[in-house]
């Protein structure tokens, strides 16, 4: 853990807890993109001629993570592009379920479309009133954040699963953003049929990039309409296979984002997601169990066996002035502060914290 943490200068100079604002920026991949940025100096328009072999490679590589076959793998700058490039194709007949406080980039492209849109609480019991919902409305899109940004709220990917099984012409589209990165993940043996997300948080790729995985069998519910010119480009021998993705790429796509998405995935590849499981589920038990004792969580966090490595506590302005100068990097949100940790962490900074907010 000392050889990880010291790719991370941050964590040197403060207890970093706010990767759920912004991940972190690794020498090792610094250092990618100041090579990246001399050979487009000395090498200009050659160099970037050469990107698009770049960006193939990045979508495998996306592809290999993820388990899902690159052809399905669109690469878009953020996750609120990708998603609002989808639900200009998707017709207005569906029946959306949404959770009520769902991060705004997920719920708002829906609400601003039309649809008939139902929503669901948050609660210790939010499996439970998904499934009532989908049952007894007729709901056609589930569209959920897979770790909810306010409070780590994580939903079952097993009770997600089930329920596609249950309902197969049940379209779920989840959002990855504060999930992807923090723990292994299979795409193809999910029941998610689109996964999003942008790579800036537990993904340490930078900001600018992002994906969206698509499963085939919800592609002809959709009718896409952004086209481009710059990235149609791209693979021209598999033009036929990619027809879709290409729908979600319709701009010049960047070298130096994409290159560090690709970095970033090969970079916790090479550490192990098995490990960076494993340290973030020991981080979530401990703080988890040191919050629940001072009697800071919500009571829909408490109950549940699996949460993310996000936490909401009660706490105002002035127990965020202290933690600020007690060195803790964290922000305020929604009624609380937010305090998140990523296998840069490690357990004794969560002891410091505790004693902070303790005394």
């Amino acid at each position: 853990m000392e050889k990880i943490r010291s790719q991370f200068p941050v964590v040197k100079q403060c207890i970093y807890a706010n990767t759920a604002t912004s991940g972190l920026l690794s020498e090792d991949l610094m250092e990618w993109r100041q090579g990246h940025d001399i050979d487009f100096l000395i090498g200009g328009s050659e160099m970037k001629m050469h990107s698009n072999r770049m960006h193939s490679a990045t979508r495998k590589t996306v592809g290999s993570f993820f388990s899902c076959e690159s052809d399905n793998v669109a690469l878009v700058p953020n996750f609120t592009i990708g998603l609002n490039f989808l639900l200009e194709g998707l017709g207005k007949h569906e029946n959306v379920l949404l959770l009520q406080g769902d991060y705004p980039s997920l719920n708002w492209p829906f609400e601003s479309r039309g649809f008939d849109i139902s929503y669901a609480p948050i609660a210790h019991n939010t499996e439970e009133l998904l499934y009532d919902a989908i049952t007894s409305r007729k709901i056609t899109v589930l569209a959920l954040s897979l770790v909810q940004w306010l409070n780590g709220f994580m939903i079952d990917l097993n009770f997600l699963k089930s329920l596609k099984k249950e309902f197969p012409d049940l379209m779920i589209i989840a959002d990855g953003t504060q999930f992807c990165g923090s723990r292994n993940f299979d795409f193809t043996d999910s029941g998610i049929d689109i996964l999003g997300a942008s790579a800036y948080k537990w993904l340490l790729a930078g900001y600018g990039n992002g994906f969206v995985l698509v499963k085939d069998a919800v592609k002809s519910r959709f009718s896409l309409v952004s086209k481009g010119y710059g990235s149609g480009r791209n693979i021209p021998e598999h033009d036929e296979r990619r027809t879709f993705c290409k729908h979600l790429e319709p701009g010049h796509l960047d070298s130096l984002n994409f290159g560090s998405l690709k970095f970033s995935l090969d970079y916790l590849a090479k550490i192990g997601m098995d490990k960076v499981e494993q340290q973030n589920n020991i981080l979530s038990k401990k703080a988890k169990e040191g919050f629940m004792q001072l009697g800071l969580l919500e009571h829909e966090i408490t109950p549940r066996e699996k949460h993310g490595t996000i936490f909401n506590i009660r706490g105002n302005d002035d127990l965020f002035e202290k933690l600020t100068q007690k060195n803790v990097v964290c922000a305020q949100r929604g009624e609380g502060i937010r305090l998140s940790f990523h296998f840069y962490n490690d357990v004794a900074e969560i002891d410091e914290i505790l004693n902070v907010v303790k005394y």
